[in-house]
């Protein structure tokens, strides 16, 4: 296991993985670095061992599995690593966003009350598309802030937020489209 301290908990969520610091991530290598440390520190394997044994077996493999789970999902990677830069997202407390994202917020929000009084597919379609794009944009734009040399993880904060508003709008409008 790659640790720097007894317990691996100095360790931060790539470096556990053995994976650079960096927004884009191999899936494949993602997923290789996860399978190899799950085979070692899987409880199964440690099942005729102390308890003391299986206990640590048991929170290295709750270890891996968060940081897999972190690194798995391109949100949850960006929060993490605007975390491990020094600008958390604080996105219960600070909802601030440029005045041309609000603007865009609310033409969305029409958008959406226009396709539930409509009730078509094509509208709802119309709107999934625009929110798809808006997502592949800011998706885009997280990556290079992050994976900039060095980083601007502060500047990357505001996109993310932008990132989490246009996840709950497409669950908001997959959620009318099916009523």
């Amino acid at each position: 296991m790659r640790q720097d301290s007894a317990s691996g908990r100095d360790l931060d969520h790539f470096a556990l993985l053995g994976l650079p610091r960096r927004f884009q991530v191999d899936a494949a290598r993602l997923d290789a670095a996860w399978r190899e440390l799950q085979a070692k520190v899987h409880p199964d394997r440690f099942a005729t061992a102390s308890d003391a044994e299986r206990r640590v077996a048991m929170q290295w493999a709750s270890r891996v599995n968060e940081a897999y789970r972190t690194l798995k999902s391109p949100l949850a990677r960006a929060r993490y690593l605007c975390e491990l830069h020094g600008s958390p997202i604080q996105a219960e407390s600070n909802t601030a966003m440029a005045p041309a994202f609000l603007m865009q917020q609310m033409q969305w929000h029409e958008a959406l009350d226009d396709a539930r009084s409509a009730g078509t597919a094509d509208a709802f379609d119309s709107l999934h598309r625009d929110i798809q794009a808006a997502r592949a944009e800011v998706l885009s734009a997280v990556a290079g802030l992050l994976d900039a040399d060095p980083p601007d993880a502060a500047a990357a904060v505001g996109r993310i937020r932008e990132w989490m508003f246009l996840e709950r709008l497409a669950d908001q409008v997959d959620d009318a489209a099916s009523d």
